[in-house]
């Protein structure tokens, strides 16, 4: 992968028109997200479900004066533009995992989705140069600010604490999304695309320091290259994911420590010991990333389970013959 690249578009490439349609969509997007929202919520929290149902209206509200100013600019045409169009757009949770997210987990996602708008629509309107679409946006973000508000009494009302376990919430939200998802992502590339190349070499040469050096320059080299990608994909302005040179360290790091953990084995001059010792090894890091994302990124263990630990296994097995064949 060359690092940087992405077929996303850049938020500051986008046209006025792509603006406006973005935000169309945004919308439309988060809206279903908080009847989802309501919908799981409405028999064990009705309250919390309410005051979903009632921020979905607003965004439909939104909505409906954003389509009204796009035709009155640019006709009935709407392009589709997604978030994940655009680069920089912090990824909101599929609607099929909703449910899989606990009570507090959804009322910190709504407080956070509100201020990713809020930025989104401040940034919108230093875009646009048409006085009135500018208005437009400001008003949009403003409304956004007081959902914002509203979120935070969500959380204020329904959950035990303090504003600064509010505060305290978020920071950890922060730490997740600047360090946790970056450093995993890195972790798991780097654990398991290093697989093949290792092993393959491996048992294709039965050379311990030939297969070293093999994993040493894989590692280090998926390290800088997912290091970079992860630090010029997103500043962060709008996104909210935190310092790009935090979450390019997090990611390139992880991704060598990912590789490094099955290769330092080799160091070892016997085929066999370094072997078994660097498949111990791999067992230990698929497990790892297993419970870092169930216990950081919710996701259910034994579905996370089958993804990383199955996956990597086919990985070592395709290296594996590679290296026999």
């Amino acid at each position: 992968m060359i690092p940087g690249f992405s077929y996303r578009r850049r938020f500051s490439d986008l046209s006025e028109k792509e603006i406006l349609a973005l935000a169309i969509s945004s919308e439309e997007d988060d809206a279903s997200i908080y009847r989802s929202y309501a919908e799981n919520l409405k028999k064990d929290y009705p309250d919390s479900a309410k005051i979903f149902l009632d921020m979905a209206r607003v965004e439909d509200g939104h909505r409906k004066v954003l389509i009204a100013k796009f035709q009155s600019r640019f006709g009935e045409n709407i392009p589709l533009i997604r978030r994940e169009h655009v680069s920089g757009f912090y990824a909101r949770k599929p609607v099929w995992l909703i449910k899989n997210l606990s009570i507090d987990r959804i009322r910190l996602e709504s407080e956070m989705m509100e201020r990713d708008a809020y930025n989104f629509y401040i940034k919108a309107a230093q875009a646009t140069s048409d006085a009135g679409t500018r208005k437009l946006l400001g008003d949009l973000a403003a409304a956004e600010a007081g959902h914002t508000t509203v979120a935070d009494k969500l959380i204020e009302s329904h959950a035990s604490g303090d504003a600064k376990e509010i505060e305290e919430r978020t920071s950890k939200r922060q730490f997740i999304l600047t360090w946790v998802q970056p450093g995993l992502a890195g972790l798991m590339d780097g654990s398991v695309s290093t697989l093949a190349p290792i092993f393959a070499t491996a048992f294709a040469t039965q050379n311990t320091w030939t297969t070293f050096i093999v994993g040493l320059a894989a590692s280090i080299g998926a390290g800088i290259s997912m290091g970079l990608t992860e630090a010029v994909s997103d500043d962060g302005a709008i996104s909210g994911r935190g310092s790009p040179l935090k979450r390019g360290i997090s990611s390139g790091v992880m991704t060598a420590v990912g590789g490094l953990g099955h290769a330092l084995p080799y160091l070892i001059p016997h085929f066999w010991t370094a072997t078994i010792i660097a498949m111990i090894v791999v067992f230990f890091e698929l497990w790892a990333i297993v419970w870092i994302q169930n216990k950081y990124m919710e996701a259910p263990f034994f579905r996370a389970a089958l993804q990383v630990v199955v996956g990597g296994a086919l990985v070592l097995a395709a290296g594996i013959l590679i290296g026999t064949g």
